[in-house]
C-alpha cells in the first residue's frame, strides 16, 4: 500500500503550460518511443481481428488496410505537429483545451476514455480467447482468464512509468519480431511453393477462389471500421512525448519511420496470408497467423505464435492503462474528471485513472461470463466508434492550429502536417464516412451506432456536471500563475 502513497504536491507548472503534465519524471528514451509507436498500431486488431476480416471480404482486405493506413499517416502526422508545438502527457486533450477550450478537451477525453476503457475490454477478451488454445486452459472459464490477464496488466502499470516503457518495448520487440519472422517464413513458403496444410502457396490461393472480391465490394467496405481499430494506438506516442526528454526532437524522428513499417506489417501480412491460404480457412475465433503454422505442421510453431499474439493482447492492454491514466489526470486537474485520478503515486504514476480504466476491464470480464463467443465483437465495435471520435478530434485541433496561425496567433512547427487544410478537411470526410457505413451494416455495426446519441446525452449531461469546477479549477490556475495554464477560449 506504501506505493499507493500520495507524494508531495508537484512544483506549479511553468506559465503557458499545462498544469496537469506537472509531476512526471521523464523516464521515457528514443528506443522506448520508437516501441511504443510501432507496438502501440501492432495489437488485437491485427493478431486476432484479421482473421474473420479476411474470411469476410477475402484478399481485397489488404485495400482496406492500405487506404486506412494513408489516413492513420495523416493522424499520426497531424498529432506530431502538435506534440512538438508543445510536448505534453495530456496529448491531444491538451490541445484540445488550447484550441478549443474545456468544453473540447472534456469531449476528447472522455471520448479517449472510452475508446481505451472498450479497447481494454477487446485485449482481456483476445487474451482469455489466446490462453485456451493450450489444453491446459481449455476448460477453465473465459472470463477467469480475462480476469488474470487484466491483474497481471495493471500491476505492471501501477509501479512506475519506466517498467511500463521496459515492459512496452520488450511486448513490442517479440511483436515485431514475430511478424517479422512470419513474414520472411511465408515469403519462402510462397517462392518455393511449398504446400501449407495441402494447398499450394501462390495466386491461385486468390484467382481459384474468388478472386480479389469474393463477397463482392460492400463487404471492404463495411470492414473499414475494423481495419481504423485495428490501426488504433498509433496516437500512443504523442501520450509518451510528455515524459520524454527532448520530444521536440524524439517525436519527428520516430514518426518519419514508423509509418513505413506499420504499412509493411498490416499491408504486408495480409497480403502473404492472402497467398498462403484461400480466404475460407481463416476464422474469427484465431488468429489468422496461428491458422498458418497449425496448418504448416511445424511442431510446437502454433503454440510460439500463439504466445505472440497473446503479448501483443498484454500490450495493448498495457498501453491502453498507461495513456488513460495520463489524459485522465490532464483532465482532473482541470475539473473535468474526478479528483481521485489526478492522484500519483510515489513512480510518479497517475494511478487513479489507471485504476478507473481498469474498473471498466471488469465489465469486460463480466462480459466475457455472460456472452464469451459475442464478447469480441461487441467491444471492437464501441471502440471503433470511439477511435473515430479520438481521431476526429486531433484532425480538428491541427485544422485550428493552422488557422491560428494563418492569423498570426500561433506559429507552426517545422515539422507539420503537409496539404493543410485539405488533409484535414480529406480525412474528417473520411471518417464520418465510415461511421456512415457502420450504420447501414447489418448486426452489432449498426447497433452501435445507434447507441452514439445515448454516449452523446451522457457526455452533454456530465458537461453540466462539472462545468462549475471546470470554471473553479481555471480561476485557480489563472491565480497561482498570473496569467494562467493553457485553458483556451475559457469555459461556458
Amino acid at each position: 500500500m506504501s506505493a499507493l502513497r500520495t507524494p508531495p504536491p508537484p512544483p506549479s507548472p511553468p506559465t503557458g503550460e499545462d498544469a496537469g503534465d506537472a509531476g512526471y519524471s521523464k523516464r521515457l528514451r528514443p528506443r522506448h518511443m520508437t516501441m511504443i509507436a510501432i507496438g502501440g498500431a501492432i495489437g488485437t486488431g491485427l493478431f486476432l481481428g484479421t482473421g474473420g476480416r479476411l474470411a469476410t471480404t477475402g484478399p481485397s482486405l489488404a485495400l482496406a488496410y492500405a487506404l486506412c493506413g494513408i489516413f492513420a499517416f495523416l493522424v499520426v502526422r497531424a498529432l506530431g505537429e502538435l506534440v512538438v508545438h508543445r510536448p505534453s502527457s495530456g496529448a491531444f486533450v491538451s490541445y484540445a483545451r488550447e484550441l478549443m477550450g474545456e468544453k473540447g478537451a472534456y469531449a476528447a477525453g472522455w471520448t479517449y476514455f472510452l475508446c481505451w476503457a472498450t479497447t481494454g475490454m477487446a485485449d482481456i477478451t483476445a487474451a482469455a480467447t489466446y490462453a485456451r488454445f493450450w489444453s491446459v486452459f481449455t476448460h477453465v472459464p473465459q472470463w477467469m482468464l480475462a480476469l488474470v490477464a487484466l491483474a497481471l496488466v495493471l500491476g505492471v502499470n501501477l509501479i512506475s512509468v519506466r517498467y511500463f516503457g521496459e515492459t512496452e518495448f520488450w511486448f513490442s520487440v517479440v511483436k515485431v519480431g514475430a511478424l517479422v519472422a512470419f513474414m520472411a517464413v511465408a515469403v519462402f513458403l510462397v517462392a518455393t511453393r511449398h504446400p501449407v496444410g495441402g494447398q499450394v502457396p501462390g495466386l491461385a490461393t486468390i484467382t481459384d477462389h474468388g478472386g480479389l472480391f469474393p463477397a463482392g465490394f460492400l463487404p471492404v467496405l463495411l470492414v473499414m471500421q475494423g481495419v481504423v481499430f485495428a490501426y488504433a494506438g498509433l496516437e500512443l506516442c504523442g501520450i509518451a512525448a510528455g515524459e520524454t526528454e527532448d520530444a521536440h526532437m524524439i517525436v519527428p524522428k520516430v514518426l518519419r519511420t514508423i509509418m513505413w513499417r506499420i504499412a509493411l506489417f498490416y499491408v504486408g501480412s495480409v497480403v502473404l496470408l492472402a497467398l498462403l491460404l484461400p480466404h475460407t480457412a481463416y476464422s474469427a475465433d484465431q488468429s489468422p497467423f496461428v491458422t498458418v503454422f497449425t496448418r504448416l505442421g511445424v511442431p510446437g510453431a502454433a503454440g510460439v505464435m500463439n504466445l505472440v499474439v497473446l503479448t501483443a493482447a498484454l500490450s495493448s492492454l498495457n498501453s491502453g492503462l498507461y495513456a488513460t491514466g495520463r489524459v485522465l489526470r490532464s483532465m482532473a486537474v482541470a475539473g473535468s474528471a474526478p479528483r481521485f485520478t489526478a492522484r500519483m503515486n510515489r513512480g510518479r504514476v497517475p494511478y487513479g485513472g489507471i485504476l478507473l480504466t481498469a474498473s471498466f476491464g471488469v465489465l469486460g470480464v463480466g462480459l466475457n461470463y455472460v456472452m464469451p463467443a459475442q464478447a469480441f465483437e461487441v467491444v471492437i465495435n464501441v471502440a471503433s466508434i470511439c477511435v473515430l471520435g479520438t481521431w476526429g478530434m486531433i484532425m480538428i485541433c491541427s485544422l485550428l492550429l493552422w488557422h491560428r496561425a494563418r492569423r498570426g496567433l500561433a506559429t507552426r512547427p517545422a515539422y507539420r502536417l503537409p496539404g493543410a487544410p485539405y488533409t484535414q478537411a480529406v480525412t474528417l470526410l473520411f471518417l464520418l464516412g465510415v461511421l456512415a457505413l457502420m450504420s447501414v451494416d447489418r448486426g452489432v455495426g449498426a447497433m452501435t451506432v445507434l447507441a452514439v446519441p445515448v454516449v452523446v446525452g451522457a457526455l452533454v449531461g456530465g458537461w453540466f456536471l462539472v462545468r462549475r469546477r471546470v470554471a473553479e479549477a481555471a480561476r485557480g490556475a489563472t491565480a497561482a500563475t498570473g496569467s494562467g495554464s493553457r485553458r483556451g477560449p475559457g469555459v461556458s
